[in-house]
């Protein structure tokens, strides 16, 4: 009882502690029910169950976005779902890039839940520091959201420019330290990371790390080079750090799970990395507008990220259904 008291009485990072623990609460069940229950072996997700996980997802997101309405006010619901749609919108860019990582290391299709699984326990630990420093950042030097601005401008404005540019993974920078540094095995080893097997020159058993260890180091650096983006992002719509990162981990706990149909379908949505740039760099020009004339109101905020993503979807929608009905004539 003590304990509980105590527990409803402390703050964290300006909230109080237990909805803290609620939300950690939440995220350690939805994990534990996908990988004890779900998907407790290595097997092949299709896209008909990708998209029945994802919005499970989504749906519970929903409703915490909701609770967040309902208990800490309209303004943080609305906060919480732009910055849900912001950080779920930028990581579908990064299913492209996983794409090419598991597709380098022909990794089989059984084996590509676990990697993102992991992937995503990485990612919360990752967005957690990474959310705590901008936060302490922007308590004690508040004009570094002009440096927001200015980096979320150059971002939209490298990735309006740069059109569908596909980064190299060979020449990556960890992936080559790695091979550098570890003894590396050909083997899957049935999907674990690393395996003991004896050395060829002097047959003494070493451990090996296996493609798959590779992969995911290769997704996690990825979600760090994504996380450079978002994360500025969402300090550009609030500085609660709470709304912050409930926003932001509730948003890619999901993408694990859309990642099977939207690797299936990326090449339909070609614009839609046209609407992030646009996004970005509305985004770079509200943090300008707020610290010189105010704060905008979050709902316009939350209607321009709408309409930008949504404009984006439906027409690369419509571009490749009009690109797939020409090829269809032409072939007749």
């Amino acid at each position: 009882m003590e304990f509980l008291d105590a527990l409803l009485a402390a703050t964290f990072l300006g909230k109080a502690a237990w909805i803290w623990v609620l939300f950690l609460g939440i995220v350690a069940a939805l994990l534990a029910f996908d990988l004890g229950v779900l998907h407790r072996t290595n097997r092949e997700i299709g896209v008909r169950e990708s998209l029945w996980l994802s919005a499970g997802y989504v749906g519970v997101a929903m409703a915490f976005g909701g609770w967040v309405w309902w208990y800490l006010g309209s303004e943080s619901g609305i906060l919480f779902l732009t910055g849900f749609l912001i950080e779920k919108s930028l990581s579908l860019d990064n299913v492209f890039v996983i794409a090419l990582i598991f597709g380098y290391f022909a990794v089989p299709r059984r084996f590509h839940y676990r990697v993102l699984f992991w992937g995503i326990l990485g990612a919360i630990v990752l967005r957690g520091v990474m959310i705590g420093l901008g936060a302490a950042l922007v308590e004690q030097f508040s004009w570094i959201l002009w440096i927001f601005g200015a980096f979320l401008l150059f971002s939209g404005a490298k990735m309006l420019f740069m059109g569908d540019h596909s980064p190299n993974i060979a020449d990556n920078v960890l992936l080559r330290f790695l091979k550098r540094r570890l003894p590396i095995t050909e083997d899957f080893a049935d999907g674990r990371f690393w395996v003991r097997a004896p050395d060829p020159a002097t047959g003494t058993v070493v451990r090996y790390a296996t493609p798959l260890f590779l992969a995911l180091c290769m997704v996690e650096f990825a979600d760090l080079i994504f996380a450079i983006d978002s994360v500025p992002a969402i300090f550009a719509i609030t500085t609660d750090p709470y709304i912050v990162y409930t926003s932001n981990i509730f948003a890619i706990l999901g993408l694990r799970a859309l990642f099977f149909a939207l690797a299936a379908m990326i090449n339909r949505f070609a614009y839609l990395k046209y609407a992030l740039a646009l996004v970005l760099i509305f985004i770079a020009g509200k943090i300008f507008y707020a610290q010189i004339w105010g704060k905008p109101d979050p709902a316009i905020s939350l209607a321009v990220t709408f309409t930008l993503i949504v404009s984006g979807i439906v027409f690369s929608l419509l571009r490749s259904n009009a690109n797939r009905r020409a090829t269809s004539t032409g072939k007749a």
